[in-house]
């Protein structure tokens, strides 16, 4: 190892550095934020629905397994030259992506969709290097008290982003779109252009202006173990991804990839064991802090995200406002984060002491979990901002102090691999911190949306889409539409049973959410048969009359209800017949035949006036169940949602339990390249 302890550093490129550093952290954070709000344009315009989960697969998987390798390889190269290709191969696959589809389908990398999914892989390939070798050029830079200083600062850029990026994703995608005659660029491509003249900046100065800090010395890089690691967390991440959405979690595929994870993490263990240049030295986890502070960073990882991921979705399905509006409504904790974030930098800084800070914040972690976990469907944004704000209080000192607690107990020369298992903990965390709470969330809704949703006749609206809960259920004309849908399937089934299809009407009569009013008509025959009856009664009613000689007929011809052409033939009918049973007979027969005649009409008027009042009562219902659907689809995930923070609290304790253990060391005078050589 090159002894780099004559290197000297001028102040100004102290700040170059660390702005070149701060730009890179800033693309890497703001690449997992910015894109998402971009997807359903990007879906519409690749149609590539069925690829939709890929697109950010591809990126984190990439991303996550490659962090070790750099880590390792900025130890035995260098910081300098393994920046410069992680920020070039991001900046290329960042230009390539916003390319995607513009040539139509291409060989080998297939259409659009195709194409953005390899493409979002090779960005991320680059980026797994941003976040892992900036905070090791710190670690050369900086002794570890003033580190706490720029890490709070560092942290408080990745906060940044996490507001932002929804709003520039959501800016881009609505009014970037520039036309140039023929041609014309979609917004939603902006997304990835906007990375490259950052990354240009930021390239310039690590190139021209950052020091080279330790160049390492070289050695044999560990294929075999670079394999076995990619292996262990690329099964491990697809698992975790693809489980519980498009697959069962105790389907083959899942399982089977949990045991190649598994397979290849002993078998990765068993060759670091005997490597001479190990990816990962095990004699890294025989330092007690090294061991207990990278669980913790596992752990708080699997707690932010359960905390800070779902909340945009309760807001967007709860209160009802956007995806850029809830990104507003987050910052209450992302002010505190930043916050807590800075002021607990500054204050290791000036103590040297990191163990209260980090156990202060995660006892407020644990208090602003608790908090949040009161809220409900009708819960204001006032009383959502405290609990959010003391949240993020907590967040920041609980989140932010792992990497310099890891690198301060780390050796001088392994730096590198240190900050890289500190990132790759934490985006493993990340990613099993989704997949639990998703989990949580999913079986939650599964169970509290039957209680509060209404069922709908002939449909099921129970069914929660977690992907698009928002557009599921906050959009009213979306839901307007799907209740008219499932009720207009209904009232055609309801009028052929009205027009005698007897299939229709056994239908009808068996539904339990059908009203007796609609039932009703349709029992015992139906409209025919009580029409007939009702004529049959008319008919004998009118006999009796006809029977009762010129009295009866006098009553007739009062009759409202008799037709005009028979009052005509009752006065037509002369004096003395009517003392004749024979002539009586005649028009009583003629009367019933008349009479039996109307049914046909007297039945298709009934069935339509009938039909009229389900229809008109449809309409009422229909505008009170989409009231009810909305409310219900509100007051189940605002439960749920409570539920799932309820169980986040669990990893939040458990987390704040594994920081009570951590040892706290002094933190070192120097910063690491002045103590390569020790």
């Amino acid at each position: 190892m090159n002894d780099s302890s004559d290197l000297q550093i001028t102040s100004a490129e102290r700040r170059l550095t660390l702005a070149a550093l701060a730009v890179v952290v800033l693309l890497s954070a703001l690449d997992q934020t910015i894109v998402a709000t971009a997807m359903p344009r990007i879906i519409e315009q690749l149609q590539g629905l069925s690829m939709y989960a890929w697109v950010t697969t591809a990126y984190m998987l990439t991303s996550t397994v490659s962090v070790p390798l750099y880590g390792k390889l900025s130890d035995q190269y260098g910081r300098k030259p393994i920046l410069i290709l992680g920020v070039v191969v991001f900046l290329v696959g960042s230009a390539l992506c916003g390319l995607s589809g513009e040539f139509g389908s291409l060989p080998v990398l297939g259409d659009g969709m195709m194409q953005l999914v390899v493409f979002r892989a090779l960005q991320g390939l680059g980026a797994g290097a941003l976040m892992t070798v900036s905070f090791a050029v710190m670690a050369d830079m900086y002794p570890p008290r003033e580190r706490g200083r720029l890490f709070g600062v560092f942290g408080s850029v990745f906060g940044l982003a996490t507001v932002v990026g929804p709003f520039i994703g959501g800016f881009f995608t609505d009014h970037g779109t520039v036309s140039m005659g023929a041609y014309e660029i979609a917004g939603w491509r902006w997304v990835f252009y906007v990375n490259l003249p950052l990354g240009a900046l930021a390239l310039f100065m690590i190139v021209y202006r950052m020091p080279a800090l330790r160049k390492g010395g070289g050695g044999n890089i560990d294929y075999l173990g670079a394999v076995l690691i990619v292996l262990t967390a690329a099964s491990l991440l697809l698992g975790l991804t693809l489980g519980g959405t498009h697959y069962a979690w105790d389907s083959a595929r899942i399982l089977g990839l949990f045991a190649m994870s598994l397979v290849s993490l002993a078998i990765f263990i068993w060759v670091e064991g005997r490597a001479r240049e190990p990816i990962l030295p095990l004699h890294l986890f025989s330092i007690p802090t090294f061991r207990i502070a990278t669980l913790g960073s596992f752990v708080m990882s699997m707690a932010f995200l359960g905390v800070v991921m779902f909340m945009p979705l309760y807001m967007q399905v709860v209160q009802g406002v956007s995806a850029v509006q809830s990104g507003v409504a987050l910052l209450p904790l992302m002010l505190t984060l930043i916050v807590s974030s800075i002021g607990s930098g500054r204050i290791v800084a000036r103590t040297g002491k990191y163990k209260w800070l980090m156990v202060s914040g995660g006892v407020l972690l644990v208090a602003g979990v608790v908090s949040l976990t009161g809220i409900g469907a009708d819960t204001t944004q006032a009383d959502l901002t405290w609990r959010l704000a003391l949240t993020g209080l907590g967040l920041g000192p609980a989140q932010t102090l792992f990497s310099l607690v890891i690198q301060n107990a780390a050796p001088a020369n392994q730096i590198g691999v240190a900050t890289s298992m500190s990132q790759f903990s934490r985006q493993i965390g990340s990613t099993v911190g989704v997949a639990i709470f998703g989990t949580f969330l999913t079986h939650a809704l599964t169970a509290e949306l039957p209680k509060h949703v209404p069922q709908l006749p002939g449909g099921n609206l129970s069914q929660l889409d977690l992907a698009h809960a928002q557009s599921q259920a906050m959009n009213v004309d979306q839901i307007r539409a799907r209740v008219h849908t499932a009720l207009d399937e209904r009232y055609r089934v309801i009028e052929r049973a009205f027009n005698e299809d007897q299939r229709a009407v056994q239908e009808v009569l068996a539904d339990s959410r059908l009203p007796e009013a609609v039932k009703a008509p349709l029992r015992d025959g139906g409209l025919r048969a009580k029409t007939h009856d009702e004529l049959e009664e008319r008919t004998d009613a009118l006999v009796a009359e006809l029977k009762a000689g010129e009295a009866g007929r006098d009553r007739l011809l009062k009759d409202p209800d008799l037709s005009p052409a028979m009052k005509k033939q009752l006065a037509n009918i002369p004096s003395r017949a009517w003392n004749e049973p024979e002539v009586i007979a005649g028009v009583a027969t003629l009367f019933r035949d008349s009479l039996l005649a109307t049914e046909n009409a007297i039945v298709a008027k009934r069935a339509q006036n009938a039909l009229q009042m389900v229809k008109a009562g449809m309409t009422m219902y229909a505008d009170k169940l989409v009231a009810d659907i909305q409310r219900g689809v509100k007051v189940a995930f605002a439960a749920s949602i409570a539920h799932m923070l309820e169980r986040a609290l669990w990893i939040v304790g458990l987390a704040l339990f594994v920081v009570l253990f951590i040892p706290e060391l002094p933190l070192r005078a120097k910063p690491h390249s002045d103590t390569a050589s020790e």
